[in-house]
C-alpha cells in the first residue's frame, strides 16, 4: 500500500466531505487522518486527507482531474514516503541553520537538504561536516540580477520544494519571490514594523520591551508580510542584558522556525488568502 496526503479547497457546500471519502473508498483508500475547515469569512472549504491506497500516484492523479472538476477544487496529491527536496538559504547568522541541519539529521523534520546557499562563506565547514553542497554567490547592487539567476538554477536542478531562508539577509526581488510562491519560508524577530534596521535587540532593549518573539512565513513580494505560519515569544524584564535578548531571540526563532518547516513538510498548511490554514 502506498501512502498519501491529499489537500484540497473549494468553496464549501453539502457533500463535499461524502464525496472525497466515497471517491477514496472507490479506489481502495484507507483514510487515517482527516481534518476540515470552512471559514465563514471567506466562504471557503480547506481539507486534509492521509490515507493508503494501493494505486500509484500517477492513477490518481489522473482520475482526481476528473472528480476534482466535479466539485470545483483545488487539490494537491503528495507521497508521504518521500521527503521534501529543501535548499537552505543563510548570511551570517547560522543558529536557525545548525538548528535545521541538526533536526533534519536527527530525523525531526521530514526534509533532504540538498544545498546550502550563502552569500557569505562561514557556513561551508557546517556545510561540509552534513556532507552537504554549498554555494557561495556574492550579492551586491550591480550582481542581484545575476546572483538571483544562479540560485534559481541551484533551486531548480536540485527539485528542490521547498526554500528556506534561515536567516538570509537580503531582500528577494519581486521576480524571485514570484517564482518561490508558496514555497519559500522566511524567518524573522517579531519588533517588525518597529525597530527596523540593523541591531533589533539593542532597539529593543533601550526601549525596555517586556516581549520579544519570532514570525515565520511565506515569501511574498510585499516585505515580511506574507502570509504567516507561526509565532512565539518569550517574556523579559529590566534584568536582561541585550545578550540576554538576543540569546533568547535566536532560540525562539529557531524553535518557530523548526515548526513552521515540519508543518510544510508533512503538508500541513493550506492557504487562505494573506493567512494559512493548518491541520496540526
Amino acid at each position: 500500500m502506498n501512502a498519501y496526503i491529499l489537500n484540497l479547497s473549494c468553496k464549501d457546500k453539502p457533500g463535499i466531505v461524502h464525496g472525497v471519502s466515497g471517491f477514496l473508498l472507490g479506489r481502495g483508500g484507507n483514510i487515517e487522518e482527516a481534518a476540515q475547515y470552512n471559514d465563514p469569512d471567506t466562504g471557503l472549504f480547506f481539507m486534509r486527507v492521509q490515507f493508503t491506497c494501493a494505486q500509484t500516484a500517477q492513477a490518481l492523479k489522473t482520475e482526481l482531474e476528473t472528480f476534482g472538476q466535479s466539485l470545483a477544487l483545488q487539490w494537491a496529491l503528495h507521497e508521504t514516503s518521500k521527503a521534501m527536496p529543501t535548499i537552505l538559504m543563510v548570511s551570517k547568522e547560522g543558529h536557525c541553520l545548525n538548528d535545521l541541519l541538526f533536526r533534519t539529521k536527527s530525523g525531526l523534520l521530514p526534509i533532504d537538504v540538498k544545498a546550502i546557499i550563502s552569500n557569505h562563506r562561514d557556513f561551508y565547514q557546517l556545510a561540509a561536516s552534513y556532507n552537504i553542497p554549498f554555494h557561495h554567490i556574492p550579492v551586491s547592487a550591480s550582481t542581484k540580477e545575476q546572483a538571483e539567476a544562479k540560485q534559481i538554477e541551484i533551486i531548480e536542478q536540485e527539485g528542490a520544494e521547498l526554500v528556506i531562508l534561515a536567516r538570509y539577509m537580503q531582500i528577494l526581488s519581486n521576480q524571485l519571490c514570484q517564482h518561490l510562491s508558496g514555497r519559500a519560508i522566511n524567518i524573522h524577530h517579531s519588533f517588525l514594523p518597529s525597530f527596523k534596521g540593523a541591531k533589533p535587540y539593542y532597539q529593543a532593549h533601550d526601549r525596555g520591551v517586556k516581549l520579544i518573539g519570532a514570525t515565520a512565513h511565506y515569501v511574498t513580494a510585499d516585505l515580511d508580510e506574507g502570509p504567516i505560519i507561526e509565532q512565539d515569544v518569550a517574556r523579559v524584564d529590566h534584568s536582561k542584558t541585550v545578550e540576554d535578548l538576543t540569546t533568547m531571540g535566536r532560540d525562539t526563532e529557531s524553535q518557530v522556525l523548526a515548526r513552521a518547516v515540519k508543518w510544510h513538510s508533512e503538508h500541513r498548511i493550506l492557504i487562505n488568502g494573506h493567512k494559512t490554514v493548518i491541520f496540526k
